[in-house]
């Protein structure tokens, strides 16, 4: 483990191999799982803001699930979530014309509509956070679905940490992941 300010980060993020290849997962993370994308306190009004300019790269089962549910929900853990049509993919997707899973927050986002790429979960994935009363624990989770990911990142040398750069500097800052790659580099 390794302790960066209030965090303590997983020694696989310096040490697996990542980089997504949706060409072999077609964007499994956005459908596989028991629940939606982890949601963030300050992002719960953020989704609200910024649902008519998303809806409309929306699937019309993802809008009707956010009609009928609402932008954001409650897990059985506790968690806001992003809502799930037919307990699988998030509600917030769409399928590109290859019938690549894509965001469609981040889509609006891409086109200049919203300034918010996507959830910070999603972001991040695979690494996921869990808030404790003195810090954060910055974990990998390893699904099947990114097995393709793993070998790609394997075959290119690319640690799951560096893949992550952009995410992990949203999240923590750049002096945070300057910190995590001088040790990484050591």
């Amino acid at each position: 483990m390794i302790e960066i300010n209030d965090t303590l980060i997983s020694d696989e993020l310096l040490e697996t191999h990542f980089v997504c290849d949706l060409s072999i997962c077609k964007g499994a993370c956005c459908v596989e799982g028991d629940s939606g994308a982890p949601l963030d306190l300050d992002e719960l009004p953020i989704l609200e803001d910024i649902y008519d300019r998303v809806k409309p790269y929306m699937v019309a089962e993802g809008i009707a699930e956010i009609e009928k549910q609402g932008k954001f929900v409650v897990d059985s853990d506790g968690d806001f979530v992003t809502p799930l049509v037919n307990n699988r993919e998030c509600a917030y997707v769409f399928y590109d014309e290859r019938g690549v899973t894509k965001c469609a927050i981040e889509k609006a986002f891409e086109d200049g509509k919203v300034d918010f790429k996507k959830p910070i979960s999603c972001h991040l994935f695979p690494v996921r956070l869990k808030k404790y009363s003195s810090f954060t624990a910055v974990n990998m989770e390893s699904l099947q679905v990114c097995a393709g990911a793993f070998a790609c990142g394997h075959r290119l040398k690319v640690p799951v940490y560096q893949f992550l750069k952009g995410p992990l500097t949203r999240k923590f800052g750049e002096e945070w992941y300057a910190t995590l790659d001088a040790v990484a580099k050591r």
